[in-house]
């Protein structure tokens, strides 16, 4: 009889569920989306401009390519202009051998439509990389066996610490929400020293390029809040997805702005993995 009764509390708990759809808000306007870069490296430095879509939407991103971009170093008062390019599809500095220079702050002005957007950041100085090693790890806790990559490095400063990893394994950039590797000294930075290993188990033969990024803190806020948004599943008990708070302002026109202006030096190691005898 207890074995019937559970059976019965089962079948009407499975009965009276209900799949719930959380009405999201959906775009009225045109919002432009900005993603600028500016470091020391000419490769890295581009401006990518597309419009907003809404949370669901699976369309193809629609790309401004008619918009008026310029970098402003705030010091010399030097300014870097830019044109569209249509192999890397978003903005290029027509001066590529002009770079960021440590201790300059740099302004980024967007122009479209009637509308200009505009924002600042700092070029900081880069930490210190020492060396990267690997070494083969067999099968652990929520780690599959294979070769594991340890950054050797000094970051000296005692603010403005808010850094990022990009991984290319390959030539292919490691992207997906596990792959944003911020860290700032919020638990001190002494593990940089001792060896920062990677959560990713390489082969023999990869070949693996790390990019160490330091930003403001509005870039690095930014990206907090983008990986905070990419692991919200949508659940019942997920709180809603809003954009992360964009460090762009809006100069002139009504429109609203997102994006981000990453000012930072790069630091670039490769690391071919080879079987260790």
């Amino acid at each position: 009889m207890r074995r019937f009764t559970v059976i019965l509390i089962a079948c009407f708990c499975w009965s009276c569920q209900e799949e719930v759809e959380l009405p999201l808000a959906t775009l009225d306007e045109v919002i432009p989306v900005i993603e600028a870069t500016w470091t020391d490296v000419s490769f890295f430095n581009e401006v990518k401009i597309t419009l907003a879509e809404n949370y669901f939407d699976t369309t193809d991103v629609d790309i401004i390519s008619d918009a008026e971009v310029s970098i402003k170093a705030l010091n010399s008062g030097e300014i870097i202009r830019f044109a569209f390019n249509t192999n890397t599809q978003s903005f290029k500095s027509l001066k590529e051998a002009e770079t960021a220079k440590v201790g300059e702050i740099y302004e980024v002005t967007v122009k479209w439509e009637d509308n200009v957007f505009t924002s600042t950041g700092e070029m900081l100085m880069p930490p210190t990389v020492d060396s990267l090693t690997y070494q083969y790890q067999e099968k652990r806790l929520f780690r599959d066996k294979g070769y594991y990559i340890k950054v050797y490095g000094k970051i000296p400063f005692e603010d403005n610490n808010y850094y990022r990893i990009k991984v290319i394994e390959n030539d292919t950039l490691k992207n997906d929400r596990d792959d944003y590797l911020l860290f700032d000294d919020t638990f001190g930075l002494t593990f940089f020293e001792e060896g920062l290993e990677l959560n990713y188990s390489f082969d023999d033969g990869d070949k693996v390029r790390l990019e160490l990024f330091r930003m403001n803190k509005s870039a690095y806020d930014y990206l907090a809040q983008l990986v905070g948004l990419l692991y919200n599943d949508g659940g019942l008990f997920s709180p809603p997805p809003q954009n992360p708070e964009t460090n762009f302002e809006v100069v002139a026109g009504d429109s609203e702005v997102l994006g981000f202006f990453l000012v930072s030096p790069v630091l670039t190691e490769t690391v071919f993995i080879k079987e260790e005898d």
